[in-house]
């Protein structure tokens, strides 16, 4: 596991958080999201009536602290940004949305810890 490289950490640790979020009855409308240059979100995807911005931060595990403690103010700002070309590109002028992060400690890749954070930010 050592050997991966942090892109495949990121995958993976998408991959769970997917699976994570349709088991708990979100529906994934995309995934990696691009717009231009500007930047990504990992998953978009619907909660009941809401529309959803969730940011996936993967760990191996712990040496670099907590994964969610890697979204800081700056990152927020990307995510926000980010929410509001989603919104522009695909002409959507009304809609409740909401910020989540997933959190992963993969470990030994069997067991991987989760930490959803409904709501983390405004």
């Amino acid at each position: 596991m050592d050997d991966k490289n942090k892109r495949d950490i990121g995958k993976e640790g998408e991959d769970i958080a997917a699976k994570y979020l349709i088991e708990k009855g979100f529906n994934i409308i995309a995934r990696n999201y691009h717009y231009s240059t500007k930047g990504e979100i990992d998953i978009i995807a619907n909660d009941k009536n809401q529309l959803v911005f969730i940011e996936v931060k993967s760990r191996i595990n712990l040496e670099y602290g907590e994964p969610e403690y890697a979204i800081n103010p700056k990152k927020i700002r990307q995510i926000k940004k980010m929410a509001e070309l989603y919104l522009f590109d695909k002409e959507i002028e009304e809609a409740d949305c909401r910020f989540d992060i997933v959190a992963i400690i993969l470990g030994d890749g069997k067991n991987p810890e989760i930490n959803h954070y409904a709501n983390a930010f405004m």
